[in-house]
């Protein structure tokens, strides 16, 4: 159900919306996660509601503090153009091999296309957010741009834009500059309306109304560029919409799509993937959000905008995979420099600057989204010792070298550290894969994740002779024999951790890391239990909150990256057909606009948690690669690759 954007909700004489920290709203006041749209220019994100309203934005960059957060409370902040009375639109898609969303409305006189995107122009250098990456042709013009055409008949066409800054605490209202614009802000964020429609202001609320014939496009645009740059005309803003779709269609062409029906997915995740990449620093941003739930009015809710170390791997070898080696050298640079910068030893997480503080506090006058709160921002998980960081660092590593990527000699003694590091933690108990808050214990997944880092580190040092390779490959098989010994329970099934016979779906990850062969009995069994006894309505959960202390209250929807991770370990097993038909159950669940959140509720198939996630698309690309490889072994008579192994030996 459609939520109703921030500006039909009553207003507090002192132009605070009175919602704000109010009691907790019904969860059918706001739009459905999957319902929201992504836009992105590789700087900041925002999202955009099935009203046409933006619900939200951080500005000026992914983790900055947000400009509009309808999202997490009805009276933080939006940003709405559609028509006056209508608030369903008939279609919404993204323009083809683009980020830029079109959203069409048919009201009683007369239909209306919108465009939203956010604009990407020639490079110029930015005082304000200078890039440690090499320039490109292309940079981020620092602009929201919004047009409305009629296409048939005359519709009455609305705007309502109503920042509240700092995440929703701050309203300093609008100052007209003229009849089309409008200036607000706070200190060190200076912020313009333009728009060819007449504007009006009512304290922090700016209005335009206008009448629109045939053919006639309207425009507005939100600039905090450092010369608050906008466009001037609707033929200008069009012309920045359509370079922007052009930059986006170019980028998209430099992939390597197999010729099959399920490249759309392919391509629509290597897009969102992309605008999940912060230009200047090469970063991936888990997802652009903070806070949406886990579970429905629950507690399990956290700050994604960070860049996981853990998701290095799969950035990686995805982008590899699909032809994007300059997005996969970026990220690799990120990681180098983070290194380089930071302590010896490497944290879970960081900021997408390179920060390594990432402090946790909750903001208590936000409602949440459908009640859910506490709202947070900061993760205090990048304090935690998960001994699989390092497994995630060289795994990276190796799949950028394996590519035919050289790792610099200066960078090499920074990696033998990682790998002694990894070789002395592997045995000490650890809040695994999945940031648990309960107490430390020996789980299988970080165990065999400090085997990767022992047996890439090997492979790498092989290669550059280097005489530690042995020593380092001696280690790695100390690792396996302890895992093997202690990680298997009496039914031949990979634990979750030492302690218990409970099933962990991180242990799908054994086939996928070349720690077993796919046809060991050990791993078969694993996957095919996973399969049966942790799923829900065939969906796979992370663990069983009732097995497994994880610090937390409350029950989750099954994590969607877990059932990719099961159609790829199915397709390794010799099991195609189950893997072919659980990957096109979890492609129809994806939302209309082909995104995902972290999860999905089994029964209705909500999304829930951050969104877009970035792991789940990684874990797409995984899963239908595995998918296409079988389909093309059956039609040649071999297993031949899609995309390439690099995980291969």
């Amino acid at each position: 159900m459609t939520g109703l954007s921030s500006s039909q909700e009553p207003r507090a004489a002192d132009g605070m919306a009175a919602g704000l920290g109010a009691a907790a709203p019904r969860a059918d006041e706001f739009p459905r996660i999957a319902d929201y749209a992504f836009l992105s220019d590789c700087h900041r994100g925002a999202l955009v509601a099935p009203d046409g309203s933006i619900e939200w934005l951080c500005l000026p960059r992914f983790d900055s503090p947000s400009v509009f957060a309808a999202i997490l409370d009805r009276g933080a902040g939006s940003f709405r153009l559609g028509p006056d009375d209508e608030r369903v639109p008939v279609a919404r898609r993204y323009e083809p091999g683009t980020m830029t969303l079109e959203t069409t409305w048919a009201t009683r006189t007369g239909w209306i296309v919108v465009r939203d995107s956010l604009t990407i122009g020639p490079w110029h250098e930015d005082e304000t957010e200078p890039h440690a990456r090499p320039p490109t042709d292309h940079e981020a013009e620092h602009c929201l741009v919004r047009t409305v055409t009629c296409v048939q008949g005359e519709v009455e066409v609305v705007m309502e834009c109503d920042p509240a800054f700092a995440y929703g605490s701050e309203r300093p209202g609008w100052e007209l500059r003229d009849r089309h614009s409008a200036d607000t802000g706070t200190e060190g964020l200076p912020v313009r309306l333009v728009s060819d429609m007449n504007l009006g202001v009512e304290g922090p609320l700016a209005l335009a109304r206008h009448r629109l014939a045939d053919g006639e496009t309207a425009f507005c645009a939100l600039t905090w560029s450092e010369a608050l740059d906008a466009p001037s005309s609707s033929e200008e803003a069009l012309q920045r919409i359509e370079r922007t779709n052009d930059f986006w269609r170019r980028w998209l062409a430099h992939g390597e799509f197999p010729d099959h029906p399920w490249r759309i997915h392919l391509q629509r995740s290597a897009l969102t993937l992309k605008g999940l990449m912060y230009a200047p620093t090469g970063a991936a941003v888990a997802a652009p959000t903070t806070s949406l739930p886990e579970t429905p009015g629950g507690e399990r809710n956290w700050d994604y905008r960070f860049s996981w170390i853990r998701d290095s791997t799969f950035t990686l070898w995805s982008m590899h995979v699909l032809g994007f080696d300059e997005e996969a050298r970026d990220y690799a640079r990120f990681i180098a420099d983070i290194a380089r910068e930071g302590s010896d030893r490497v944290q879970i997480m960081y900021g997408i600057g390179g920060e390594a503080d990432l402090p946790e506090s909750t903001l208590d006058h936000l409602t949440g989204y459908g009640g859910a709160r506490p709202v947070r921002i900061g993760n205090a998980a990048h304090s935690q010792r998960q001994n699989d960081v390092w497994g995630a660092l060289l795994d990276s590593l190796y799949i950028h070298a394996k590519a035919g990527h050289r790792i610099p000699d200066r960078a090499w003694e920074f990696i033998a550290a990682q790998v002694q590091q990894a070789c002395e933690a592997w045995s000490e108990p650890d809040q695994g894969i999945w940031e648990a808050r309960g107490e430390p214990k020996h789980y299988v997944s970080s165990k065999l994740m400090c085997w990767v880092a022992a047996d890439r580190a090997s492979r790498m040092a092989r290669h550059r002779n280097d005489d530690r390779a042995e020593r380092w490959q001696g280690i790695a098989h100390k690792i396996r024999a302890d895992i093997l010994e202690h990680g298997v329970s009496d039914k031949g099934v990979f634990r979750q951790h030492y302690d218990t016979d409970a099933l962990d779906a991180s242990t799908l990850l054994i086939p996928l890391v070349r720690f077993l062969p796919p046809d060991d009995d050990r791993v078969r069994n694993t996957v095919l239990a996973v399969a049966e006894d942790l799923t829900e309505h065939g969906l796979v959960l992370r663990y069983r909150v009732d097995e497994t202390d994880d610090g937390l209250e409350g029950v989750e929807g099954t994590f969607t990256i877990c059932s990719f991770w099961l159609v790829s370990a199915l397709s390794e097993i010799g099991e195609p057909a189950r893997a072919r038909a659980l990957c096109e159950r979890l492609l129809n669940f994806a939302g209309h606009l082909r995104l995902y959140a972290e999860e999905i509720e089994p029964a209705s198939g909500a999304h829930l948690g951050n969104f877009p996630q970035a792991f789940t698309h990684l874990a797409l690309i995984n899963a239908v690669a595995h998918v296409i490889a079988d389909e093309m072994a059956v039609r040649d008579g071999a297993r031949t690759a899609v995309f390439s192994e690099l995980r291969s030996a």
